[in-house]
């Protein structure tokens, strides 16, 4: 049932041309260089170190490796990380 409200939230997303992100809640995320990202409409942040970050999201856990970490803004749904980035994985839901 949940698969066939995302099959018809996307088809309605690009028949009206709308941000997919937005209307079926997927995270996006925005890279800078080396040094900076962004991530939008995340659900939380499960683990902050100094090598690694995991971020929840509607499609399950991010992990971000790399060091030097520093929340620049934390905002509604509305994250910025700085630091050192070497990898960015979609884990999954676990």
């Amino acid at each position: 049932m949940e698969d066939k409200l995302f099959r018809t939230k996307d088809a309605i997303a690009s028949k009206l041309d709308l941000p997919r992100d937005i209307l079926l809640n997927m995270p996006k995320i925005t890279v800078t260089g080396d040094n900076e990202i962004t991530i939008e409409n995340h659900k939380g942040v499960i683990l902050f170190e100094e090598n690694e970050v995991k971020i929840n999201s509607s499609l399950g856990l991010i992990s971000i490796s790399g060091g030097e970490f520093e929340i620049l803004f934390m905002g509604g749904s509305t994250l910025t990380l700085s630091g050192k980035f070497r990898a960015i994985v979609y884990e999954g839901h676990e």
